[in-house]
């Protein structure tokens, strides 16, 4: 029989006992590259309890970590910060292997919970800033609601001043590592970036309340625990900054050049626009979006004043991989861009338009009705195209500065 898995101690009380998936590539469209984890925790307070679970297929390793601290049977009371089934896949097997006597979630989760499991369990509502005694601890909650589902909250561990914030603050990747300060500072700042984009940017006025009621409550944090990616424990400060930041989406320089090419005109033109961005001070990121993954496109508008799209012309459409991107980019509202559509075409030409209608359905601004050139450009064209890029950096400039 293999060696069991260890729980990993955070603190004086409070130990990880979630499990690392290596394999997952693929969470719901997002590309996670790294894996993830899915995080729980156990505290040992007088009233044992543990916070969130894992999801089902790892159910396995959530309770060998339990088992390693204390018999899972021991375990009085249950947590639920958000019901997402990651986070819940072993809800089931929790209360009948645990039995706790307590099980909490908050309003919503109460009703999410028993639509997931039809368990028919008891689970008692807690209120927002509501406080519950774990005997010599204590547990108080605050309604999250809409970051990023109906029913999430947090939970925060007042005598050892950890924040158990489920999805906020946290990210995908998989790592033995469990503190933000064993991971190189560059990956978690891109795997933070990619989490807000693809999860919390839809919610970033929430957000935005968020810390600062946070900020109002005073309340001291030593560590901030999410439910993926690694406990933040010396960079606290700067998540909560960069979350600060992400949510107002101030305008910046950075433009996204996203395109594909059926016979190489369309990605000319692209090239084209890139220069005319450079040459006007902006800063172009160039996407050929059959080598990048929507979410990783995502990430990179999370930071950019500017997006353009560039897309041939096939049966009188877009090009199917700037449908699939577009659409997925539409959903998640990235605010407070401008932007434009060009792309080559044979002898209809239907795709700027088609570009330009959802551009405008996100709110993008556009600096012009797009730029369409038949077949192959010529240097004029391409003029044309650096002068639309120039045109973009004129306008970003104007809203940086402004």
């Amino acid at each position: 029989m293999g060696k069991p898995f260890e729980a990993v101690k955070i603190s004086d009380n409070v130990y990880w006992v979630g499990a690392i998936d290596w394999a997952i590539r693929d969470f719901h469209g997002y590309s996670t590259n790294r894996g993830s984890t899915y995080n729980a925790y156990l505290i040992l307070a007088d009233k044992i309890t543990l916070v969130d679970t894992v999801k089902a297929s790892f159910r396995d390793e959530l309770m060998s970590r339990v088992a390693s601290v204390v018999d899972p049977k021991k375990i009085d009371v249950f947590v639920s910060n958000h019901s997402e089934m990651d986070h819940t896949g072993c809800f089931p097997d929790v209360l009948r292997e645990a039995e706790p006597d307590e099980v909490y979630a908050s309003t919503m989760g109460v009703k999410a919970l028993e639509q997931h499991f039809h368990a028919g369990v008891p689970v008692t509502a807690v209120k927002d800033d509501s406080r519950i005694s774990l005997g010599n601890m204590h547990l108080r909650f605050f309604e999250t609601r809409m970051l990023h589902w109906p029913d999430s909250m947090f939970s925060y561990l007042e005598e050892e001043q950890v924040l158990f914030s489920q999805d906020a603050f946290g990210m995908h990747l998989a790592s033995s590592s469990r503190f933000d300060d064993e991971i190189d500072a560059h990956i978690l700042d891109y795997e933070s970036a990619k989490y807000y984009a693809n999860i919390l940017m839809p919610f970033s006025p929430l957000v935005t309340k968020l810390l600062e009621r946070w900020s109002g409550l005073g309340l001291p944090l030593k560590l901030v625990a999410p439910d993926h990616g690694p406990v933040w424990r010396t960079g606290i400060p700067k998540i909560i900054a960069a979350y600060a930041d992400w949510a107002l989406r101030k305008p910046t320089m950075k433009t996204v050049v996203v395109y594909d090419t059926m016979w190489g005109s369309t990605e000319k033109m692209a090239l084209a626009v890139a220069d005319g961005l450079c040459a006007g001070g902006a800063t172009p990121v160039v996407l050929p979006i059959r080598r990048s993954h929507r979410s990783d496109i995502t990430t990179e508008v999370l930071e950019a004043g500017a997006l353009l799209v560039g897309s041939p012309t096939i049966n009188r459409q877009m090009f199917p991989t700037l449908a699939d991107a577009l659409t997925y980019l539409k959903a998640l509202g990235p605010p407070k861009l401008i932007g434009a559509a060009f792309g080559s075409y044979g002898w209809s030409g239907e795709a700027v338009g088609y570009v330009n209608r959802i551009l405008e359905e996100m709110k993008v601004r556009l600096v012009s009705d797009g730029l369409r050139v038949q077949y192959v450009p010529d240097e004029e064209a391409l003029n044309e195209c650096r002068a639309l890029g120039g045109l973009v950096a004129e306008r970003l400039r104007e809203l940086v500065e402004g």
